[in-house]
């Protein structure tokens, strides 16, 4: 598990937009192709996701990467 606290926000911020989305976690495995528990371990930081990991997820949430990583630089400023 990471404890990276930067990383920990990014995971809630991936959670929120997908609940923002009304989307469940079979909801986005089934979009992306891959078991439900991809999405639960990278939400629990038991696994960590790499740059294109993070642009699909991004898609299927439908969100720009680049709006994401504004969101997130919010999120980590304060």
């Amino acid at each position: 598990m990471y404890k990276d606290k930067q990383y920990t926000k990014l995971l809630a911020l991936l959670k929120n937009i997908r609940k923002e989305r009304k989307l469940t976690q079979k909801d986005i495995a089934e979009k992306l192709g891959k078991p439900q528990s991809f999405v639960s371990k990278y939400e629990l930081a038991e696994k960590r996701l790499d740059i294109l990991e993070l642009r699909q997820l991004c898609k299927v949430l439908g969100i720009d990467l680049k709006e994401f990583i504004d969101r997130l630089e919010k999120v980590l400023d304060n």
